[in-house]
Order: C-alpha cells, then sequence, then structure tokens
C-alpha cells in the first residue's frame, strides 16, 4: 500500500486477478461497488462528500482499469465478482462494514451477503440489474434485451450501443438536471476498454446469474435498503429489480436523488441521503 495526503491505494491478489483499490477518510468502513464501467475513480465527487463521517474504499472491479486479470480471455462471474470485494474487507476490517452498491454493484453486493454473511452490516441496493429478481416473462424479455445490446456493440460499437443502454435503464442523455461543479469523466480510452469488459463479459455474467431469492429473503444478519433514483421511470428495468427486492423484503423502497447515476450527477445530495439511510432515518 501506498498513501498520500488524502488517499491510500493498494493491490490485493484474489484468486484470478489482482485487485487495485484506494481508501480515503476516517470513520466506519463504508465500501462502494460502482455501476459499469465505473472504476474507483468513478464516483470521486460522492467519495469528496462522505470522508468527514467515513473510511470509503472503492476499487477496480476485475478486469477494469489497473485491476489485472490473471487470465485476460476468462470473464468473471458475479460469484467471482463478490468474492473479490469479500477478500477486499478481509484484508482491511475485521468488523461488518457498511456497503452501497450501484447497479451491478448492488447485484455483487446482494451475491456477498448471500455467500460471505456478517461481512454488511447495512447495504443500500440501488437499482440491482438482476433479471432474477422479476416474473418469469419479464426476466426472459430483459435477459434478451441485454443480448441484443451485446449483439448491436459487436456490430457497431460505443456509438450505436451507448444510447439504447441509456434507454434501457431509464437514462436520459439530453437531461442537464446534475449538481455544478462535477470532475469531468472523459470518454478516455481506458474508459472505452472499460466499457468493452462490461459490455462483452458483464452483461453475460448477469443473463447467467443463478441467485436464488430464497436465499435473499433468509438473510437475517444484514440490513437490506432497496434504494432506485427519485427520477428513474417506473417501468424501466432497474426500477422493476429494486420494486421487486423491496416486496421480496417486505420493506419500503427507498428514492434517492437523480436517476440510476445519481452517485455522480448529484454527489452531494446523494451523500446527505446515503448518510441518512445508513443511520435509519431516511
Amino acid at each position: 500500500m501506498t498513501s498520500t495526503q488524502t488517499t491510500t491505494t493498494g493491490t490485493l491478489p484474489v484468486p484470478g486477478a489482482t485487485l487495485y483499490y484506494e481508501v480515503r477518510g476516517t470513520g466506519p468502513l463504508l465500501l462502494i461497488s460502482q455501476s459499469g464501467e465505473g472504476d474507483a475513480n468513478r464516483s470521486t465527487d460522492l467519495v469528496d462528500h462522505l470522508t468527514a463521517n467515513y473510511t470509503v474504499l472503492t476499487y477496480d472491479r476485475r478486469g477494469l482499469s489497473r485491476s489485472t486479470l490473471t487470465d485476460p480471455t476468462r470473464p468473471g462471474t458475479l460469484t467471482e465478482h463478490a468474492d473479490d470485494v469479500h477478500h477486499l474487507l478481509a484484508a482491511l476490517t475485521d468488523k461488518p462494514a457498511f456497503m452501497l452498491g450501484c447497479s451491478l454493484g448492488a447485484v455483487i453486493g446482494l451475491h456477498l451477503a448471500v455467500h460471505h454473511p456478517g461481512q454488511i452490516s447495512t447495504f443500500i441496493a440501488h437499482e440491482p440489474v438482476a433479471p432474477w429478481l422479476l416474473p418469469t416473462a419479464e426476466r426472459a424479455h430483459h435477459e434478451h434485451e441485454l443480448a441484443a445490446l451485446q449483439h448491436l456493440y459487436r456490430d457497431g460499437g460505443l456509438p450505436a450501443v451507448l444510447p439504447q443502454i441509456a434507454t434501457a435503464l431509464g437514462i436520459d442523455p439530453t437531461n442537464k438536471d446534475a449538481e455544478p461543479n462535477l470532475t469531468p469523466q472523459p470518454m478516455t480510452p481506458q474508459r472505452i476498454a472499460n466499457f468493452d469488459t462490461f459490455i462483452r463479459h458483464d452483461f453475460t455474467a448477469i443473463t447467467r446469474d443463478t441467485l436464488d431469492i430464497a436465499d435473499i429473503a433468509a438473510l437475517t444478519d444484514i440490513r437490506i435498503i432497496p434504494a432506485t433514483g427519485r427520477t428513474t421511470p417506473r417501468t424501466v428495468f432497474d426500477y422493476r429489480c429494486a420494486q421487486e427486492l423491496a416486496a421480496l423484503l417486505d420493506s419500503d423502497l427507498a428514492e434517492f436523488p437523480g436517476g440510476h447515476n445519481g452517485n455522480t450527477t448529484h454527489p452531494k445530495a446523494y451523500a446527505i441521503h446515503l448518510h441518512q439511510a445508513l443511520h435509519g432515518a431516511a
């Protein structure tokens, strides 16, 4: 590990990969598992608003940015992604941590809760992309939708597929509703490579996921808060998954600022709501 004035960075060997991670702040440990192509720096503005109250752990998912694969041709499964988080937490703390999982990160958190009980005390599951939460016909529809997006990407690349991914997740690229002075997130070569891994491999991991809803319903040692964005359309895939998770757990569906990517578009307001939710005030 190496430290700067504000950030500690490190790498951790795990089966099949070496993970890059960053730690900032003081207080109880809060792990953020990112959405989509997001790496450890994707929610940097959100982390800025959390470090006074939390020790925030972010990381590059295996295959993204600085987290390398032993075999680059072998994509990771959601079980392996959750095992990676398990190893990170085990290396950095011996106490139950808080966790925010966004989109794919929320599904990773659900796997972690089932397969590694006791590591997380409170888990915010923001719009998990988990077709298995949906009724059979709806699940099949969205699994087909994800496969079609992969085919579109292979044929037309990011320019063709990104607008369709945004539509599937209820994201309106023309909507400029966002907090001011956000850190730019340009489409760098590294981010383009991360999108490639996300679409080619993680989409497949999502459609092949076999987590059992009965195992989620049976959890007793963790508080799970299903959440959605306030502006996410109520008919889209990600909202419906959060809605079904809330029904499964017989809990309320929390609303956070912004839409599917509220953690990056509204980081200040999102941080306030996250703090309230973690401490039972939302």
